[in-house]
């Protein structure tokens, strides 16, 4: 055969390759697509006057409201926490800068809903608070449950969504331009404010998005703080068997979600403003504010950490009413359920990922990247609304599957897919392309390559997608609360049952095992940071 016809050959066999790949992530892509369109479907088998009649409701304009109030709130909130706490660790002279780094970060490893009810535990009306100011004659303190108690407890456990990408964007900042600032006789606050702030305004506003997509997505924690909005009343009427109200709600909440994205990026200044790479200069000294700053690191941390792990350790040694399991006994099955699946679903998407992240790094198609996008809706939907999609379409089409494993590892795949794709994409980004040619230089044809050099190369970062979806998959709520099987009981449904049955002392033990799990992500957060905290 001929030096023609073998070039011929191999070129024929890239480009099947190739084809079976981009069918793969359109067969990829159109699942993750699917539950959106089965719950729009559901949507409008309520009929136009029925639909309007429920959106034209008080009812419905009051939750609309409520939810817009929470996340406006809740991203003000973590804005003006996390920003402050980012510049402390990485431009000042705090004492202690490694330590309060890692310590002000670590509130994203608790659930929201798990310190939802550890305040509740410890402000509520018949909290820990309460029975130490009873004895000074004090019978009653501020109710905790409302908008105020659901935004100070959601701001507490997601602000280090703004204090990571803050910080990151201070790291990277050329700090010659604040001491040219300084030339000019401006204050360090006029400085900031002037230089400091525009460049690293597309930092806050990546952690601004995070923060508002999470407080619209969440459902434990309005749900334990008595606050009324779409994700609390999805699962009302989910549970009253009005499904139709229930995918209606579901749909307006999609609609709030892109919006929210769609204000961000026009008001995102973009990364054109920042400057990465540039020199870090000296820190500022904060003098009299040192203590200051240390009391205000220090009351972030007993309200995100002390209050509910020491909650969590009441829980364990306290007995009598309230502190038992009734007829709840913890059983370690659970742990084991929730790690099967997790695993599980950590398999199948990292499966379902490689052809979306590979094809989305090696080519510019525009089928590639519209199927890398596509994957990430299911990512920006509540997971209460994912969950809802998904028994509509189990109960409608195939009643085999509802509250079964296979539909509920389905529900994680569709929801933290994007956390593996984006980890394959950017691993195979960083594979040395003349390695490849190296390989079929030597007779290796497009899949032998991928098998002998790519995929060893991008192992690490295919390992470190797949973990981060385990454990977001321990954590998950909604989801699993609507598609677990009746007696397949996890960590997070066993949580909320006694919780919901008044047994918070029971929820101690798989409570502090979620966050123990969920404590692993620092060790990406600490690898990340590597030399820059000094």
């Amino acid at each position: 055969m001929s030096t023609f016809d073998a070039g011929g050959i191999d070129i024929d066999r890239g480009r099947v390759l190739r084809g079976g790949l981009l069918a793969l992530a359109g067969l990829v892509a159109l699942a993750v697509v699917s539950p959106i369109v089965w719950l729009v479907v559901q949507a409008f088998d309520m009929g136009v006057e029925s639909a309007l009649t429920l959106l034209a409701s008080p009812s419905t304009a009051q939750i609309a409201i409520n939810s817009a109030l929470l996340v406006t709130a809740v991203t003000v909130g973590s804005v003006l926490l996390g920003v402050p706490l980012a510049v402390l660790t990485a431009r000042t002279d705090l004492p202690f800068r490694r330590f309060w780094t890692v310590v002000l970060a670590l509130p994203l490893v608790v659930p929201s809903y798990i310190g939802a009810f550890a305040f509740v535990s410890a402000f509520g009306p018949r909290g820990v608070l309460a029975d130490l100011l009873a004895p000074l004659g004090i019978e009653s303190i501020p109710p905790i449950y409302g908008l105020h108690g659901t935004v100070l407890v959601l701001t507490l456990f997601v602000y280090p969504y703004v204090f990571l990408t803050t910080r990151a964007a201070l790291l990277s900042f050329d700090a010659s331009q604040v001491e040219a600032a300084r030339t000019l006789n401006h204050s360090y606050f006029g400085a900031f404010r002037r230089v400091v702030l525009p460049q690293i305004a597309p930092g806050i506003a990546a952690g601004a998005l995070l923060v508002g997509l999470y407080a619209l997505s969440d459902f434990g924690t309005p749900s334990i703080m008595h606050y009324d909005v779409f994700t609390r009343r999805i699962f009302v009427e989910y549970n009253a068997f009005g499904r139709d109200r229930a995918a209606l709600f579901s749909v307006l909440l999609l609609g709030l979600t892109v919006a929210i994205i769609g204000i961000e990026s026009r008001l995102s200044p973009g990364d054109q403003n920042a400057y990465a790479g540039g020199r870090r200069g000296n820190t500022i000294s904060l003098g009299v504010w040192t203590v200051p700053a240390l009391a205000l690191c220090t009351l972030v941390a007993t309200l995100c950490l002390l209050v509910p792990l020491g909650i969590l350790g009441m829980w364990l040694s306290r007995g009598g009413p309230g502190y038992t399991a009734g007829g709840f006994a913890f059983e370690w099955s659970y742990g084991i359920n929730s790690v099967v699946v997790a695993v599980l679903a950590a398999a199948v998407a990292t499966l379902a990922a490689l052809p979306v992240g590979y094809l989305s790094a090696r080519t510019n198609g525009r089928l590639a990247n519209l199927f890398d996008r596509a994957t990430y809706l299911g990512y920006a939907a509540p997971g209460i609304v994912i969950g809802f999609a998904l028994v509509y379409f189990g109960v409608r089409y195939l009643p085999g599957l509802y509250q079964t494993l296979p539909l509920l590892i389905f529900a994680y795949v569709v929801r933290f897919l994007p956390q593996a794709v984006g980890s394959t994409h950017s691993s195979v980004l960083h594979v040395d392309r003349s390695l490849l040619e190296a390989a079929r230089t030597l007779g290796h044809s497009p899949l032998s390559t991928f098998r002998r050099v790519t995929l060893p190369l991008i192992a690490p970062g295919v390992v470190a997608g797949a973990a981060l979806v385990f454990l977001t998959t321990m954590k998950e709520l909604p989801a699993t609360l609507l598609l677990h099987p009746s007696e397949f009981k996890t960590l997070v449904t066993y949580i909320w049952q006694v919780q919901g049955a008044g047994y918070y002392g029971a929820a101690a033990v798989p409570a502090l095992v979620l966050v123990a799990v969920s404590g692993l992500s620092m060790l990406v957060i600490l690898t990340q940071e590597g030399d820059n905290v000094q």
